[in-house]
């Protein structure tokens, strides 16, 4: 009786949140329909000419973006597998894991640092003679970023699908003495060519939903894509109408990729693989040896060069007059607050789902409400990502306009958007880890009568920490280095590290935007290591795969 009446409660637990966040999300959504229907009669705003250029390029970058990540992630794969010893091969494959947990903005300092007007490469291509520097604002910026981003992802998918090989793959082609284009031909294609649609998709919705390094890299409005053409229209034209009728196109094309995604299959898990499952000789011709360090040198040199950058850029700023600046504490304080209310918003969010999926499971084989509720609990996760931060956004500063002040709410707004978009990371972190637990105690603490508070202490809580533990830290870094809801939300009242970071650079104040990153990086890495040890312990969780570009 005990254990239905738990179970009946964790059910109306579920069925509540998910109701609570059918209304958070579908109250923007219907907010920006009626307002995109009331403006298109007056002034017909799908027919503007800059929402149709806007759009063409949002698909034009994600599209080239995609193609040079998936296109020189596989050759890189391939090098690193028939790799298997060298110097700092560990490192290299942790290095791959960084971009995953890195704020955008970081990023796109970093890069700024190497490849910007006053950069090493443009200072280099000028020490030569060429009159002509590179120019990282654009197109061609946008594309340096999002392959920064994608390229280490797209590698370490392929990379997993390689390890994937069977050993006697291997030794038959020792013995038939294959070549290296046979070998490619015959084995590693097919393992890599299965998921090539899933992972080209998956890093087409992250170009599309980008906001963050476009706003900083897109150079005008020849380079803008939906989300930044949103915030600007929110925040400095204060054009509501065009801003619902880009939300709404936005909402459109995310529907119709997450539609194409699911044809295309699941993408591939990440594993906890160091590329050493299975063994293979490695190809000794000089040739093919040459090419692959090589491309693993360079590879290597353009992942670290902007990291290293902004840490030296960052100590060679002035940190103690930064530091005794309030406003910069105040942004820490206001980051830290956010993120981990954010994070137990998340948590919380993702643990009563959990629960309630457990607890329909039973009942999923008779009753059709249970398989229901299960399927949608697992759907409702996943099109959480169909509405983008900037949409949401916009959908609640439109319904809200007028009635209260908006800007007075920003604490309120920035928490709940963080946290929904960090909830489908965070159920991949805590469901499998619950599901083993209760396999493990479930009956256990039934026979002896555990419920409630008591069962918390004593069973749950030890056995699910290291999960808990990972999933906090995730979720704050997430929402620490995020860009798109404090963009639009953010004020002097209300100002994070990111937010203060945009300001600085955006009135030239390279030195104190380069200390800011400085600190801003040391937390999120702190996070992040942290987040590594609980992974790499003996557990049966597993690290998010993939981070949202738009944070």
């Amino acid at each position: 009786m005990v254990n239905r009446r738990q179970g009946s409660a964790a059910i109306a637990a579920g069925i509540f949140v998910l109701a609570a966040m059918a209304v958070v999300i579908g109250a923007a959504v219907v907010a920006l329909f009626f307002e995109a229907a009331g403006s298109s009669a007056q002034t017909s705003p799908f027919y503007d000419s800059y929402i149709w250029r806007v759009a063409r390029f949002t698909l034009l970058q994600a599209s080239l973006s995609t193609a040079i990540s998936v296109g020189l992630g596989i050759p890189l794969a391939r090098a690193i597998a028939r790799r298997q010893h060298f110097v700092g091969r560990t490192w290299l494959i942790r290095l791959l894991a960084v971009p995953i947990g890195l704020p955008p903005i970081i990023a796109a300092l970093g890069l700024i640092e190497i490849w910007g007007r006053q950069g090493l490469v443009n200072s280099g291509l000028l020490w030569l003679g060429l009159a002509e520097p590179v120019s990282i604002y654009g197109l061609p910026g946008i594309l340096l970023a999002h392959v920064f981003f994608n390229l280490p992802l797209a590698t370490r998918l392929f990379l997993t699908q390689l390890d994937r090989v069977p050993s006697e793959f291997w030794r038959n082609a020792d013995q038939l003495g294959l070549g290296a284009s046979a070998v490619f031909r015959l084995i590693e294609w097919p393992f890599m060519r299965s998921h090539i649609a899933a992972i080209a998709g998956l890093i087409f919705m992250l170009c599309v939903t980008s906001f963050t390094l476009v706003l900083l890299l897109g150079g005008g409005p020849a380079a803008t894509t939906i989300e930044v053409a949103i915030y600007q229209a929110l925040r400095f034209d204060f054009d509501p109408p065009r801003a619902v009728t880009l939300a709404v196109l936005q909402l459109i094309l995310t529907s119709l990729l997450l539609g194409l995604l699911a044809l295309l299959g699941k993408a591939p898990e990440e594993g906890a693989t160091l590329g050493q499952s299975t063994y293979r000789h490695p190809d000794r011709h000089l040739g093919s040896r040459v090419s692959d360090f090589g491309l693993i040198a360079l590879a290597a040199l353009f992942f670290v060069s902007p990291l290293v950058s902004i840490t030296i850029s960052g100590l060679s700023a002035d940190l103690p007059r930064l530091l005794q600046e309030p406003i910069v504490w105040r942004a820490i304080a206001t980051s830290l607050a956010i993120a981990l209310c954010a994070a137990g918003l998340a948590v919380s969010l993702a643990l009563i789902l959990v629960r309630a999926r457990h607890a329909a499971q039973p009942l999923a084989a008779t009753r059709l409400w249970a398989r229901l509720l299960r399927t949608t609990t697992t759907a409702s996760t996943s099109l959480v990502l169909l509405v983008p931060p900037i949409v949401l956004g916009a959908g609640w500063f439109v319904l809200l306009r007028g009635r209260v002040d908006v800007f007075a709410l920003a604490p309120v707004l920035v928490i709940v958007i963080n946290g929904l978009m960090a909830l489908p990371f965070i159920m991949r972190v805590l469901e499998p880890a619950h599901t083993t637990h209760m396999a493990r105690t479930e009956r256990l603490s039934a026979a002896l009568g555990l419920t409630g508070r008591h069962r918390f202490v004593l069973v749950d809580w030890p056995g699910m920490k290291r999960a808990f533990s990972l999933a906090v830290a995730f979720a704050m870094a997430l929402s620490l280095g995020d860009l798109g809801a404090i963009a639009l939300f953010g004020s002097q009242d209300v100002i994070t590290l990111p937010y203060l970071l945009l300001q600085r650079m955006g009135s030239y104040r390279t030195d104190d935007a380069a200390g800011l990153a400085f600190l801003l990086g040391l937390v999120c890495l702190a996070l992040m290591v942290f987040a590594s040890r609980e992974t790499a312990r003996p557990a049966n969780e597993t690290m998010p795969l993939t981070r949202r570009h738009s944070a």
